[in-house]
């Protein structure tokens, strides 16, 4: 009986599927929403470490980074269109031992994610508290909470409910960044872009070349999450064309997004004070309109930043439960985490055992702490999927499946992947060195435990679930 697992499938709701019922807008909105946020904070982190042009090179090669993950993953989850997005691919094109190391980097990158969101959204209520004349601050400990457990019960009651509220406030989102680069910058005839005086001498690289190296960490924070429009594959009507179009235009979306919010905060704020997100600038769009002087604009992007964490921190809970509730649904996790509601068919028992985690720290670690986790978490990830997309393209040919989408150039968009990722884990290095070394030995940790006893649950003739030719090893 070591080998086995007393699990009644029906008990825990396992003949029971997730809905179809997502179209191309809402993978969009998925995509986006998680990540618009790092938009309105976290990235100008990147400017303390290496100044305002070095934040924008980091963002660009940050953005290329990306457009390969968004590739790669059209490609390989529109064809293989299961809850569990990169955990999947990896589970049919290499193994079990990958798939729950991906699972879990997955899991960490959304759950850390959302819990930076919380952070950041307490603050904004305590500011706006303080600007209508509350005085010796809120405690920003409830309103956390509050929005933590409110979007995980908006989780729990259904997927169509949840992003269609995602597509709502992500465009708006969207949309006020638009707003405030035409508000603000001299393409209406505003003149207020300051770049030349705030940029000049000193402030345009003041730590030189690795500076710019060093700014790469923060920088993949303007498009981190961007990966999860993949989560949804099984709750997507059309995944071989709803996936690579929500997810393509998405990142296309954020690359516009990512630029337009460094030339309005770099043109209003000096570098010193965008830079330290701590005691500066922790919503650099917020503070970008507070500076400009317009109550609309602070008005606006006041709204912006809290539309931008709810609907990163909904699209995270979406997430990182998928993911959660796949590993549990393959028995690599008890499968009693891959239950599906008998009424909403949401994977209920994955989102309520994510929300303690989610509010541990996002009540007791500081909000920097909070991005390295999760962009680390990412970062490992991204570094598996050049093998998994050779790999895919070895074992089945473009003429052997058929594809949603055909990445280009390939294996260049691999090859690129691999090499941005290494240049990123080196600049972590260089500010989070301790912080690396402790993460990596806690994922080695749990991946021992995987292979060493868990592993003896997993039933591996089961894992390659698609109508494809069978690979050898399965």
């Amino acid at each position: 009986m070591a080998h086995s697992e007393d699990v009644d499938h029906t008990a825990h709701g396992q003949s029971m599927g997730l809905l179809r019922v997502l179209g191309p807008a809402h993978v969009w909105a998925l995509g986006v929403g998680i990540v618009l946020v790092g938009e309105y904070m976290g990235w100008n982190f990147a400017v303390g470490k290496g100044g305002a042009y070095a934040a924008l090179i980091a963002c660009w090669f940050a953005g290329i980074l990306y457009s390969c993950v968004a590739m790669i993953d059209s490609e390989v989850t529109s064809t293989v269109a299961a809850a569990g997005g990169q955990y999947t691919q990896a589970k049919h094109i290499i193994g079990p031992l990958m798939a729950f190391n991906v699972g879990l980097y997955l899991v960490f990158a959304y759950t850390m994610l959302e819990a930076g969101n919380a952070i950041t959204l307490g603050f904004l209520v305590d500011t706006v508290a303080g600007m209508t004349g509350h005085e010796g601050g809120l405690d920003q400990r409830p309103f956390i909470v509050l929005a933590i457990m409110f979007l995980a019960w908006l989780n729990y009651r259904g997927v169509l409910a949840t992003l269609t509220f995602n597509l709502v406030i992500t465009a708006f989102a969207f949309t006020a960044i638009i707003v405030i680069f035409l508000a603000t910058s001299p393409l209406l005839g505003a003149g207020e872009m300051l770049h030349k005086d705030l940029m000049s001498g000193q402030a345009s690289l003041p730590y030189g070349w690795l500076g710019i190296l060093a700014a790469m960490h923060f920088g993949l924070w303007y498009y981190l999450g961007i990966e999860g429009t993949t989560q949804a594959a099984e709750e997507v009507r059309s995944p071989a064309r709803s996936l690579p179009f929500g997810t393509l235009a998405g990142i296309m979306t954020l690359l516009i997004a990512a630029t337009l919010t460094w030339y309005v905060c770099s043109g209003l704020l000096p570098w010193e004070y965008l830079g330290d997100g701590v005691n500066g600038a922790v919503a650099p769009l917020f503070s970008a309109a507070q500076i400009s002087g317009s109550s609309a604009l602070v008005w606006l992007l006041g709204i912006g930043t809290l539309f931008a964490t709810l609907a990163s921190a909904n699209g995270c809970i979406n997430d990182a439960s998928r993911a959660w509730f796949s590993m549990g649904r393959d028995h690599y996790l008890p499968a009693w985490f891959g239950a599906v509601h008998p009424v909403y068919r949401t994977p209920y028992r994955a989102i309520i055992f994510l929300v303690p985690i989610a509010l541990i720290f996002a009540l007791g670690a500081p909000l920097d702490q909070v991005i390295t986790f999760s962009i680390l978490s990412g970062l490992l990830g991204y570094t598996f999927m050049p093998i998994n997309m050779i790999m895919f393209r070895k074992k089945w040919p473009l003429d052997t499946i058929k594809r949603g989408y055909e990445h280009p150039l390939h294996p260049l968009p691999a090859i690129s992947l691999i090499l941005l990722c290494s240049v990123t884990y080196f600049a972590v290095f260089l500010g989070y060195g301790t912080q690396l070394i402790a993460m990596i030995g806690f994922y080695i940790v749990v991946s021992l435990w995987f292979h060493f006893w868990r592993y003896r649950f997993v039933k591996r003739a089961d894992q390659f679930t698609m109508p494809w030719p069978r690979p050898r090893g399965y």
